[in-house]
């Protein structure tokens, strides 16, 4: 659930704190207080699109913030592996999203930087927002089929599994058979590369570690002037040999005479003489080592050709076949497959036409007892529907669930499924697309809710004045049905109708202040009392009587007595 919302610096808000409760929290005001500007807020928090305009004028940036509290969280838990977001231990979710005047947006999760695609993955599975011109996923018949399978359950998510499965493999032979059914002439071609592709790595004899190897011989060759000038000047610094009566080695020798001489009179140098003793010892083994190291150097200017040769040669193969030696052997073992197919293709095509015509007898078996559930499935969203409908004063509706096979099997099926109403006597059904009447759009997809609200796994559900277009009784039983679905999600409505504000668990009022000559939206939880003047206000206008408000408070005690 949606524990906490914080917005600053966006459109009028200046800073605003909202701290939600489970169950059913209702937002009112007079139009135009900025009831829609939380909604944005909630969008944008949520991964949706934000821009500079958002940001409150004078302001440099705009930041929202949502705090979730998931309880059984195994799903976001696994996407959180995928991400690397860390979770809390108490299971909260904290999403951050900041708008700078650039027009430039960051996104956080828990303090971790993500990106839009992250984001929208993991509140997909936090938030579903409704508004009255937001129904397009239930709009469009392509959706209709996920409706169906929500309501079918365990079986056929099973069903769909082993399609899914069987497709792959089905898909996977085909494309397979695709690249060896070509013509004889294309085929040849196609040898005659690889085999040159192939002839030209493997004359090259390459070894893995080769190209490391080369880089530090090259160096050593191509640089060889340079460093017998830097030895020969360095033995002299060291050496006596070269008449040097200044050298490294002469002057720690006499530094050691002179400290074993003193040493005579005070014991407590003998200690600097065995050092400098090790040290002296040491040098004249380098002095040593650097001279039998210069007489290894052989400057061969055939040797250094052929490895330069040698390198260019490993560089064109790179370019052509891989970025090191390792991924060109990657590719030659690939080469090799690729021949042995197209040369024995004629047995593999055979033995994969076989295949394929094995997978898709499975594929159609599993595809017809698909059919098979959804239509069940079907029968029983269309009687829970009505019966739905009904209980919100649509007593006239007819629907159906139209099946069509599609020509082409998929990953989902072979089933094309679109739901068909008719809401008044007499008129033929049609697709949901059809349905002109923003009232009866509203209580088809609150119905759906209601139906799904057991099996739909997103926790915290918005309604943004779904309730456009009914009023008396009709807003009543909506009241009721969303009161109903609040029992297992967090439900946030924005609404106009008192029949629906009086059934709230928290009410929230929602108004517009001019403070120092400047604009801004702010948000209230009502007590009771407070309640009864917002319910008032809602029933008869501005002025407020006793009548309206004697009327309020009944509302909102009969409310009472119905949710207990």
């Amino acid at each position: 659930m949606l524990l906490e919302l914080n917005i600053e610096n966006f459109i009028i808000i200046k800073k605003l704190n909202i701290l939600l409760s489970k169950g059913f929290n209702v937002f009112t005001g007079e139009t135009g207080a900025g009831k829609s500007i939380i909604i944005d807020a909630m969008n944008v928090v949520l991964g949706g699109r934000a821009t500079k305009d958002y940001i409150k004028s004078g302001s440099e940036k705009s930041r929202i913030e949502a705090l979730f509290q998931i309880n059984d969280s195994a799903k976001i838990d696994d996407i959180f592996g995928q991400f690397g977001i860390e979770k809390e231990i108490d299971n909260t979710i904290l999403i951050t999203r900041e708008i700078h005047i650039t027009g430039k947006s960051v996104s956080r999760i828990n303090g971790r930087t993500v990106t839009l695609s992250m984001l929208n993955k993991i509140t997909n599975n936090l938030v579903d927002i409704h508004g009255q011109h937001e129904h397009q996923s239930l709009l469009n018949w392509e959706n209709h089929v996920n409706y169906i399978d929500m309501l079918g359950g365990k079986r056929i998510l099973e069903l769909k599994d082993k399609n899914n499965y069987i497709y792959n493999k089905y898909m996977e032979q085909k494309k397979k058979l695709n690249r060896l059914s070509i013509d004889d002439m294309e085929r040849e071609r196609k040898i005659d590369l690889l085999k040159f592709q192939l002839n030209e790595i493997d004359s090259a004899s390459l070894k893995i570690d080769e190209e490391e190897n080369l880089m530090n011989e090259y160096r050593k060759l191509s640089n060889t002037q340079e460093i017998l000038v830097k030895l020969s000047s360095i033995n002299e610094k060291l050496d006596t040999d070269y008449q040097n009566q200044f050298s490294i080695i002469d002057q720690l020798s006499n530094i050691s005479q002179s400290l074993q001489k003193i040493a005579t009179y005070d014991t407590n140098l003998e200690s600097y003489v065995v050092s400098i003793n090790s040290v002296l010892y040491q040098l004249q083994d380098i002095e040593i080592d650097l001279k039998n190291y210069v007489d290894t150097i052989d400057y061969d200017k055939e040797k250094l050709q052929f490895i330069e040769d040698r390198i260019d040669l490993i560089n064109k193969l790179e370019r052509k076949y891989g970025s090191n030696i390792k991924t060109i052997v990657k590719y030659r073992n690939t080469i090799i497959k690729e021949l042995e197919l197209l040369t024995n293709n004629e047995k593999e095509i055979i033995e994969l036409e076989k295949n394929i015509e094995k997978e898709l007898r499975k594929l159609t078996e599993v595809s017809s007892l698909l059919t098979e559930e959804r239509k069940k499935a079907g029968n029983m969203l269309r009687s829970k529907l009505i019966n739905e409908l009904k209980d919100m004063n649509l007593n006239d509706v007819r629907f159906n669930v139209k099946y069509d096979k599609l020509k082409v099997h998929t990953k989902n099926g072979q089933d094309k499924v679109e739901f068909l109403i008719s809401t008044n006597p007499g008129e033929p059904l049609k697709s949901l697309s059809k349905v002109i009447s923003g009232g009866e759009m509203s209580r088809i997809m609150l119905a759906f809710k209601n139906i799904l609200a057991n099996i739909d796994e997103i926790p915290c559900l918005i309604f943004d004045e779904i309730d456009t277009g009914i009023s008396g009784r009709t807003a009543q039983l909506v009241a009721g049905k969303m009161v109903n679905i609040s029992k297992t999600h967090q439900v946030l409505c924005i609404t106009h109708l008192p029949q629906i504000a009086s059934m709230a668990s928290s009410h929230f009022l929602i108004t517009k202040e001019i403070i120092l000559k400047e604009t801004l939206t702010k948000v209230k939880k009502l007590d009771f009392n407070e309640r009864i003047n917002e319910l008032s206000r809602l029933l008869g206008g501005v002025n407020l009587t006793e009548t309206t408000k004697k009327h309020a408070k009944e509302m909102l005690e009969m409310a009472k007595i119905s949710i207990n």
